[in-house]
This record gives structure tokens, sequence and C-alpha cells, in this order.
């Protein structure tokens, strides 16, 4: 591939990646995946919940860089997911200064609830996919972010 060519398809690529960034982000789309799910909970919670399931145990300062927002608005937003009974708040094990938050039974009935939501909407957008296809998307989507994450990682030392 010319340079002019590979800078063409990353300009191409960057963008689909803003593209899908931006659908994903659409309140109307959390608001159709909320109603899917058949879950109540404020929109600005439900991502921190799935964060927390999947990174959990996790403390309120590296949840809010992950969510790019300001720590005390996270933490607030940690409180009420605790409120709820959805995470739960302690000590980490390895700096009892830092307070982790974890996902209670409760949270992952929730969490688990979005992600079958998530396949029945997916599902009609990928049907006409070819598995093949669709496991190829996975594996470089899993290998862009695992590089993106590994040359992040360098640059941090």
């Amino acid at each position: 591939m010319t340079t002019r060519r590979r800078q063409t398809t990353l300009r191409r690529l960057h963008g689909a990646i803003i593209d899908l960034i931006v659908l994903m982000n659409l309140p109307s789309r959390d608001d159709e995946l909320l109603a899917e799910a058949g879950v109540s909970l404020d929109r600005a919670l439900f991502p921190l919940l799935v964060g927390i399931e999947r990174f959990g145990p996790i403390g309120v300062g590296e949840l809010a860089e992950r969510a790019g927002r300001d720590y005390t608005t996270i933490s607030r937003q940690v409180a009420k997911l605790a409120s709820l009974g959805l995470v739960e708040r302690r000590p980490s094990p390895a700096d009892a200064r830092v307070k982790e938050a974890i996902i209670t039974a409760e949270g992952r009935r929730v969490t688990d609830a979005l992600d079958a939501a998530r396949q029945r909407l997916a599902g009609p957008v990928l049907a006409q996919w070819s598995d093949r296809d669709l496991m190829e998307l996975e594996r470089l989507m899993r290998r862009y972010v695992d590089d993106m994450s590994a040359a992040k990682a360098i640059e941090g030392d």
C-alpha cells in the first residue's frame, strides 16, 4: 500500500470510529437499550455500572478516567449506584485510602439484562453478516484496542 493510500485509509478508519462512537453515545440509543432491557436507570448511570462490572473492583479515579468525566461527578454517581444496591464500595486491599466499587448480585442482574438487550438490538443489524465477517470484525477490533492499550502503557512507562 502506498503512503498516500495508507493515510487515506487511516483517515477513513478514524472517521468510521468517530461515527461509531457518536452512534453508540446517542441518548436515544441509550433509551432504546434501557427500554429493551426492561431497566429503569438514569442514562448517566448505566455506563458506569457496566464499567464497574467489566473492570471492577475499580477505584472512582480510574472509573472517572475511563469515562472521561470529572472525579467528583463520578463519585456522586457511584454513590447513587450504591444507594440503589447495584454496587458496593469498599477500601482497596492495595491502598486503604482508595474506595473501590464492586458490582452486587442485583447490579449483575442489570448488566446481564443490558447485555442481552444489546444482543437483541444488534441482531437485525448483523443478521446479513456472515459468521466469518462477524468473527473478523471482532478479531480486528480486539487487536486494535489491545494494540492501542499496549502503546499507551509504553508511553506511560
